[in-house]
């Protein structure tokens, strides 16, 4: 039975809270240069000043003006889980597609990369390319989706080949239809939900490993990041510093991972058989 999942996911409450959350987080961090107070770059302030109507979270050690710096972090941090989302998502569907319809050897070959790195952890890869390359944010992304995107691939693999075998798929084949029409019209729409699943787990997983990286140091220090900023905070503990330079990243990263998991879990309830409730509304 096929159901109506924009319908499923606006009754769903828990994904409704993660949507209005995820995009009031969204809308802030795409208007930071509009609602920002000052210039993040801007160390003319005093260093360690208290909140205030000038600053609202006060600043941080060299001046800059936090509640302003928060704001950018955090719109690094969503277009940084965008971007990667969205290139891991896409690459993981163009060869799980490609290797359940080609098969043989690149099939093979495809799945036995797929394995290897899924037995590499993803976080060494990542220390060692920033070790020895220094790379910019462009090419963490790239790195990073280039070793997220086995998953994907393995599902929307197992997937294309359960639906090679249905009915009206070997019909189509039989009458002559192009692949290409096959793929867009019964195979793609099939693999929707697992795309849509796979986005959000993965934006997720990257707006926590760029939080991480930079926290470790291993990012663009040019860049305004959530986990610079836990990371600078965190050595000036003792200045009692926590409530508000410390608190406001790590709450704004907790929102951000917090909401994409609300909706990421709804949008499994709604397409996995397994979970979705009785109530499901049937086309």
């Amino acid at each position: 039975m096929h159901i109506k999942p924009f319908q499923e996911f606006a009754k769903d409450k828990i994904g409704v809270a993660g949507l209005v959350l995820i995009l009031f987080l969204f809308t802030t961090a795409i208007l930071a240069p509009v609602i920002a107070p000052h210039d993040p770059w801007d160390y003319s302030a005093s260093s360690f000043q208290q909140p205030s109507k000038e600053h609202l979270l006060g600043t941080n050690d060299i001046g800059y003006d936090i509640f302003s710096e928060l704001l950018w972090s955090l719109r690094t941090s969503i277009l940084f889980g965008i971007a990667v989302a969205a290139i891991t998502c896409t690459l993981g569907l163009v060869l799980g597609v490609s290797a359940a319809l080609i098969g043989g050897m690149y099939d093979m070959l495809v799945m036995r990369l797929a394995d290897a790195l899924l037995a590499i952890p993803t976080i060494m890869i990542l220390i060692l390319i920033a070790a020895y390359f220094k790379p910019s944010t462009t090419v963490l992304i790239i790195a990073l989706s280039l070793v997220l995107w086995q998953t994907i691939a393995r599902g929307v693999r197992a997937q294309t080949l359960s639906l090679k075998t249905k009915l009206y798929v070997k019909a189509a084949n039989n009458m002559g239809a192009p692949t290409s029409y096959i793929m867009y019209k019964h195979i793609m729409p099939e693999l929707f939900p697992l795309y849509a699943m796979g986005f959000v787990t993965k934006a997720r997983i990257a707006v926590f490993m760029e939080a991480g990286l930079s926290f470790l140091g291993i990012f663009d220090p040019t860049t305004k990041s959530l986990g610079i900023m836990m990371s600078y905070a965190m050595r000036y503990l003792y200045l009692d510093v926590w409530f508000n330079w410390l608190l406001p990243p790590v709450f704004a990263l907790s929102l951000l991972i917090v909401s994409l998991g609300l909706i990421s879990y709804a949008i499994e309830e709604i397409f996995d058989p397994r979970l979705r409730r009785n109530n499901a509304t049937p086309i």
